[in-house]
């Protein structure tokens, strides 16, 4: 089976690579990334002179590209990550998210459909991964499941949410073979330093100010990554075309919380004493669209297909930290850019 993996250099997508690389071997595993910000090959270093690994520099909105590709390699599957995924970059350029997460999309379903429509028999999956903020908030009580209406806040939830009704449209109109998944927030090692907790762990550990919108008061369902690539493998592999399923930690958390919890960790861990990173909080005015609480319910899941999630928050939390502080190299490169630098030399094409 030869797979083409999108967005699989980044956070997420790197441990779906490392994971189908490492127990597939009888698998090719094409990983097409455009290398932005975001996108890191040092992420995938101990994987990268695999046989059965391919790395190829793309952009998934360029569609004469990505018609070409598909017919170089007459993919079997896709699984789908590539997208713009910070919330506070699309309030500030909402068009770049339209343009990689639904017009890419379109042309990656594009490409497909030719393949399918070709030979059903050899494109056996479409699969495509998407968020729990396509719901919108939560209040106070209750949690999201595979039937919750759609009610995006955010440029980004909004990109996502058309993102997977093109999804769903295409296995409707055209019978293309599709699955979608939709998943909580996610940390743990090789995440890019603009999100919540390792943008926290760095800070600390430079002693510089913990940023915290609002009051600190929206909660969030923390998923550790290799979990999350986890269950992608075992819905890739066994999931009913046409179905849904959300993923989740089952592990709430308001953004306080979390922050508390990290810097008494990193007192620990750093050998400060106790209470001294809580001192570098710091409250900022909140982001516009902000929603107040998400919330997975994943029992579809884990009846269904048998995944739940390994690992409890403080768990994952502390090997999280643990791996930043023993990799300070990849965090100096990441925050410095300087990897970008590098690779771009490399992959001019």
């Amino acid at each position: 089976m030869k797979v083409l993996i999108t967005g699989g250099a980044g956070f997420i997508g790197s441990h779906v690579v490392r994971l189908f690389v490492n127990k597939y071997p009888n698998y090719t595993i094409v990983n097409l990334d455009k290398l932005t910000y975001a996108g890191n090959l040092a992420n995938l270093k101990d994987i990268e002179n695999k046989p059965n690994y391919t790395f190829v520099k793309g952009d998934i909105v360029d569609a004469d590209f990505i018609n070409k590709l598909f017919q170089e390699h007459q993919f079997n599957a896709v699984i789908h990550l590539a997208a713009e995924s910070h919330v506070d970059r699309s309030i500030t350029n909402p068009l770049e998210f339209v343009y990689t997460n639904v017009i890419g999309t379109v042309n990656l379903l594009n490409a497909a459909k030719t393949l399918y429509k070709a030979d059903p028999s050899k494109f056996t999956k479409f699969y495509h991964v998407s968020t729990d903020e396509v719901y919108g908030s939560l209040g106070d009580t209750g949690m999201f499941t595979e039937t919750t209406a759609y009610d995006p806040h955010s440029p980004y939830s909004a990109s996502k949410a058309s993102s997977d009704h093109f999804v769903r449209a295409y296995h409707d109109t055209y019978k293309l073979p599709c699955v979608i998944s939709n998943c909580s927030n996610n940390y743990g090692p090789y995440h890019f330093p603009e999100k919540l907790i390792p943008l926290c762990i760095n800070n600390i550990k430079n002693n510089k100010p913990l940023p915290i919108y609002g009051k600190g008061e929206n909660v969030r369902d923390w998923l550790f990554v290799e979990d999350h690539a986890r269950a992608i493998d075992v819905i890739f592999h066994n999931a009913a075309l046409g179905s849904t399923y959300n993923i989740g930690g089952h592990n709430e958390w308001t953004n306080i919380d979390v922050i508390r919890l990290l810097c008494d960790m990193m007192d620990d861990k750093l050998g400060r004493p106790k209470g001294t990173n809580q001192q570098l909080i710091t409250f900022v005015t909140d982001r516009a669209g902000h929603d107040l609480r998400y919330a997975i319910d994943s029992t579809k899941l884990q009846k269904d297909l048998g995944w739940k999630p390994s690992l409890q928050f403080e768990e994952g939390l502390s090997k999280t930290v643990d791996w930043y502080l023993q990799n300070e190299e990849w965090l100096t490169n990441v925050t410095s850019g300087e990897y970008a630098n590098y690779y771009e030399k490399q992959y001019q094409n």
